[in-house]
């Protein structure tokens, strides 16, 4: 039976996979002219994966199963565990339902692409509320407290949006002080950022330190996109996209650090979960929170680029041959109140999601309608920030996730992400000892077989919570995180 079930798993996985392939080609090559048979196409998959995983058959073998299940330490055992859960919520969502909305989000996708850069709110306003219907029909397929409660849970099991705001109320109580302290300061100077900086030059060198970090080109590869993201096909097969400015170096460097943060996470996972439920990362913060470690507490740290930085030097001479090392890192921690949630500095940056956050549950709860987001948006970043955007393509139309999926549920992750980050690292720290001296001399394995043997390998085999209180004794903790800003940003 178990045999069995991990055959029909791996069909299932087959087409997701196949599907997850036409999303990156969509993202990156596909012509304009492909939008519409794309979505069609990718309706098709995803309604043949969805009956597959929810056939009768696969309920029987769970039933059949589940005196295999209790093993806590067993790969078996979390398979059943988790595929059940995973089948337990699919048979609630309607096959027709699951085509609809992935033809849905295709069409929305191409439509944001273009009103964007056009600053068109108006043109996609009518697809952002069709998105919205589908987001409150997806959560009414579930018991919940809030309406919001079933999106969050497909991101971080277990997590409710009660939950996810008393964390952010209890931050943002710490988070405000300090930005308003470190702010009244005179900000660090990055005007030498802001020069021409080849394109080509730029990949040359994201990829050099994505490679240094441990990301394996044999198995993946770095495109260019809208809206940088990572995408996995198979254990061996783990892309990344970035985008680039030719006047900021930064967006291109970090944005490929943060992509191959997630990239290690899947790589890293052990070979025997391939083709099933177990072979991704276990949740949307425990996600995050690689990226923001390779992309934050190593990437934006000084022994980092004690490091790397006389490589970026001769790769734009003309540009940073005169600008010290200690003037560089200043200028790549500038803290600058700014519109655009991935120009953020670490101490600003949760604010930002928060601001989603809220806006999102205000939609779902039918207080806010879709008509009025663009100035609910604007008096949020005026009243959190002290900054109001006057186009849509650097407010509400910045980010992709509204029109790429629901509309709830996808940027809680990025701040308990942040949170996890330090509290991840510290504990590697503790147990490896002096990571400051291997980071200065380019040395990285230590600390990725670190993440791999307490996150990497296990996939989902374990919760969120299992992985936080198994790789560092301790609960989730903003703690750390908050110790971690204050010393950088406050000393």
């Amino acid at each position: 039976m178990l045999h069995e079930l991990k055959t029909r798993l791996a069909e299932v996985d087959d087409l997701r996979s196949a599907a997850s392939l036409l999303h990156w080609d969509q993202a990156t090559y596909m012509p304009a002219q492909g939008a519409s048979a794309r979505g069609r196409q990718l309706a098709t998959l995803s309604q043949l994966a969805h009956e597959k995983f929810t056939a009768p058959r696969l309920g029987e073998l769970l039933d059949g199963l589940r005196s295999l299940e209790s093993d806590p330490e067993s790969d078996d055992a979390a398979l059943i565990r988790v595929t059940r859960r995973q089948y337990e919520k699919a048979i609630r969502i309607p096959a027709e339902f699951e085509a609809k909305f992935s033809a849905h989000t295709a069409q929305i996708y191409e439509e944001w692409a273009r009103a964007r850069p056009a600053n068109d709110f108006a043109a996609i306003r009518p697809l952002l509320e069709k998105s919205l219907d589908f987001s409150r029909e997806l959560a009414s397929f579930f018991p919940h407290e809030h309406i919001a409660d079933p999106l969050i849970d497909f991101s971080d099991e277990g997590m409710k949006a009660q939950s996810v705001r008393a964390l952010f109320s209890a931050l943002r109580a710490q988070l405000v002080p300090l930005v308003e302290e470190v702010t009244a300061r005179p900000p660090a100077d990055d005007t030498f950022l802001r020069g021409h900086f080849a394109e080509e030059k730029q990949e040359e060198f994201a990829n050099s330190i994505v490679r240094a970090i441990g990301y394996d080109f044999e198995r993946g590869r770095m495109d260019t996109t809208h809206h940088p993201f990572m995408t996995k096909f198979s254990l061996g097969d783990v892309r990344i996209t970035t985008r680039a400015r030719e006047n900021d170096p930064t967006e291109l460097i970090f944005g490929a650090l943060h992509e191959a943060g997630h990239a290690l996470y899947e790589q890293g996972i052990a070979r025997n979960l391939e083709a099933t439920p177990l072979a991704s990362g276990t949740s949307s913060g425990v996600h995050e929170s690689q990226s923001r470690l390779w992309e934050n507490l190593v990437g934006r740290s000084k022994p980092f680029w004690e490091h790397f930085y006389p490589d970026l030097q001769r790769t734009f001479p003309e540009q940073l041959g005169e600008v010290s090392l200690e003037a560089f890192v200043a200028g790549i921690n500038r803290v600058s109140r700014s519109l655009v949630r991935t120009d953020a500095d670490e101490l600003t940056y949760n604010l930002h999601v928060m601001i989603r956050f809220d806006l999102e549950l205000e939609m779902l709860e039918g207080n806010l309608l879709v008509a009025d987001l663009p100035e609910a948006w604007r008096a949020r970043y005026q009243s959190d920030l002290g900054l109001a955007s006057e186009t849509d393509a650097n407010g509400v139309l910045q980010d992709v996730h509204w029109f790429s999926g629901t509309i709830g549920g996808a940027f809680q992750g990025y701040t308990i992400g942040n949170i996890l980050s330090a509290q991840f690292f510290a504990a590697a720290e503790r147990e490896i000892g002096d990571l400051e001296s291997q980071i200065r001399r380019g040395q990285f394995e230590e600390l990725r077989e670190w993440l791999t043997r307490h996150i990497y390998r296990h996939g989902s085999k374990f919760t969120a919570d299992e992985i936080v209180r198994r790789a560092t004794g301790e609960e989730l903790s903003t703690a750390p995180y908050l110790a971690y800003l204050r010393g950088k940003f406050a000393a």
